[in-house]
């Protein structure tokens, strides 16, 4: 994935469609977007960063892993097997981009009143006491649609493509933008880029 920081504008679009797709616990954000002001009066600027699971190449969360629950599949994304994740969050203290989430609670979005219909559908959906993240949108992905936070993202701020084909748009946006991944120095070889804005 390329995110190409020029024409984020910290719509927060991404976030809520992961949101959707998913149906994830409160509190829990696959996708999530990063503000911060810059500089100093009166030339003050919001920057955003949108930021997800990197999907590394040499996945320290894979490593530690003691189950092998969190495993690389094929095609490159990391993925979590919920059956065999026993929550010992050692892979959320190996990530460098604290990008992973444990569902322990049974918390709705109005307390007390219970879960919404959107919620009661799509809970049952994800394990608890288990760690879970961002795939990528896998299913989309694997049956020729972009993942949701791509796919919804008004600005086109986000691309997505084969980092392995030299001739992909992503590997072009990266090679024309010197395009960077965060934390470069971990050598995770992150799978997420980010293009400078300017």
């Amino acid at each position: 994935m390329v995110i190409d920081l020029k024409r984020c504008v910290g719509c927060a679009g991404c976030q809520l469609s992961c949101k959707a797709e998913h149906g994830t616990p409160p509190g829990v954000f696959y996708a999530r977007v990063q503000r911060e002001e810059k500089g100093e009066y009166p030339f003050v600027k919001t920057v955003f960063l949108p930021l997800l699971c990197n999907h590394c190449k040499e996945a320290p969360c894979v490593d530690v892993c003691p189950t092998g629950a969190t495993f690389k599949a094929a095609d490159g994304i990391v993925e979590i097997d919920a059956d065999l994740c026993v929550g010992c969050r050692t892979c959320m203290m190996a990530c460098p981009y604290n990008n992973r989430y444990f569902n322990n609670t049974l918390d709705y979005y109005f307390g007390d009143q219970g879960p919404t219909p959107y919620e009661q559908a799509r809970s049952g959906e994800h394990a608890k006491n288990v760690v879970m993240k961002c795939d990528f949108c896998k299913d989309r992905v694997r049956s020729g649609k972009l993942p949701a936070c791509v796919a919804n993202c008004a600005a086109e701020a986000r691309h997505f493509g084969d980092l392995d084909d030299p001739d992909s748009n992503v590997s072009r946006l990266i090679r024309e933008r010197r395009g960077q991944p965060l934390h470069p120095e971990e050598g995770t070889g992150p799978s997420v880029y980010y293009l400078p804005p300017r």
